[in-house]
């Protein structure tokens, strides 16, 4: 296998343990796919997996969980804090090795057509693979979530990419895309106030005048009683995790409020995780590609 390719779909699903194993044991099912991690919040209702695989393996897991979600999940009746328009939110690709970004935009084109040809999904081309600047952003795509998608597809400028204008009944519609390395990351606090995580969110985004690279709603985890500033950073060189945590330290402090964790969702560059312990530790003159161990062994 010389090509690979990094395939991310999330699904409007995180609390049915019988829905997220069919999805598992579907993922796994695939000649050429390795799943390599998978993650799923009760609060948010959301499973994240992560597939790297060959081009074709890859697109065609992609399509089989896009499948059983349609298949499985019921749009009508998904509660939760994470935005959402579909069973099958979203299908990121991102190439890995020996592929290129013409080439993944290539294979979720096929994927996006294939998805809509078979299951009557409405699909929206987003990041790299958007056909207008306007849709490049997820979060402009996603906007109105499953509850106001009818609507906007009626719009002029929001026809689908792949589809007539009209969302499946009950699983939506989806956003497939290229896109660079995306982190997941997400900030707990110390209080119950979901308005002050609101307030932080709305510092550090990029969207309201904070961090370019940052993408930032304020939560609320149920089960813990805390609120929690849940991220999408979308380029780990542009905006490091270590300068939003610090930010969101301080806003925190602002409130008289402590940060007491934060945590990543799904994988991460290891690069994202080395340059932040080379600001918290001082490191002078540090190399990561020569004084990293695992540099080494995997060259």
């Amino acid at each position: 296998m010389s090509k690979l390719v990094q395939c991310v779909p999330n699904f409007s699903e995180g609390r049915d343990q019988r829905v997220i194993d069919l999805l598992v044991s579907t993922a796994r099912g695939v000649p050429d796919v390795t799943l390599v991690d998978h993650s799923s919040d009760t609060s948010h209702n959301r499973s994240v997996f992560t597939l790297v695989g060959s081009p074709e393996g890859v697109a065609e897991a992609a399509f089989r969980l896009c499948k059983i979600a349609s298949e499985n999940i019921d749009m009508t009746k998904h509660t939760g804090e994470h935005p959402r328009m579909g069973a099958t939110d979203v299908i990121p690709f991102i190439p890995v090795k020996d592929c290129t970004t013409g080439e993944c935009i290539e294979l979720c084109k096929k994927v996006a057509k294939r998805i809509n040809d078979e299951l009557d999904i409405p699909i929206f081309l987003y990041e790299d693979a958007c056909t207008s600047e306007d849709r490049r952003n997820l979060a402009s795509v996603r906007k109105g979530q499953f509850e106001g998608m009818p609507k906007k597809l009626l719009q002029e400028e929001w026809a689908p990419d792949y589809g007539e204008r009209k969302i499946h009944p009950t699983a939506g519609a989806t956003a497939v895309g290229v896109r660079f390395p995306l982190i997941a990351y997400n900030v707990n606090l110390g209080t119950s106030d979901i308005n002050i995580a609101n307030s932080i969110a709305k510092t550090v985004r990029g969207s309201s005048g904070g961090f370019k690279f940052v993408k930032g709603i304020g939560v609320m985890l149920e089960d813990r009683n805390i609120a929690q500033v849940s991220m999408n950073m979308v380029n780990y060189e542009g905006t490091p995790i270590y300068r939003v945590f610090e930010m969101i330290k301080m806003e925190a402090e602002r409130w008289g409020v402590p940060v007491i964790g934060s945590e990543i969702v799904g994988l991460t560059p290891a690069k994202a995780l080395i340059d932040c312990a080379e600001y918290y530790l001082k490191i002078e003159d540090f190399d990561y590609r020569t004084q990293v161990l695992e540099n080494h062994l995997l060259d």
